[in-house]
């Protein structure tokens, strides 16, 4: 049997990097790191949705700003006075409006 050779697949740069993991750490509730995030849906004074591989991130507080954003390596920094941090499940588009009503 001849001996086939396998060339190394070289990954494109076009395609998303994954995010695997996510993490969280708060220190004295004015300062959160957020690793794992695939992309920032919105963001006040009063709140910042993230969403992450376990769900949708809601950062709910007073005068919250967004220091620091990597899309590349899914980590966010946020400060201000936090209040509180909530996940919801993420919802896949179930087709339409239609769809959704007869589920």
């Amino acid at each position: 049997m001849p001996e086939t050779k396998m060339e190394p697949r070289t990954p494109r740069t076009a395609d998303p990097v994954p995010i695997k993991g996510h993490g969280l750490a708060l220190k004295d509730r004015r300062n959160l790191a957020v690793t794992g995030v695939s992309r920032v849906i919105s963001c006040d004074e009063n709140a910042a949705v993230l969403e992450t591989p376990l769900g949708n991130l809601t950062v709910g507080g007073q005068e919250l700003q967004i220091g620091e954003l990597s899309t590349q390596s899914g980590q966010v920094q946020i400060s201000g006075k936090i209040e509180y941090l909530q996940y919801a499940e993420n919802r896949e588009s179930g087709g339409g409006l239609l769809a959704r009503l007869f589920r």
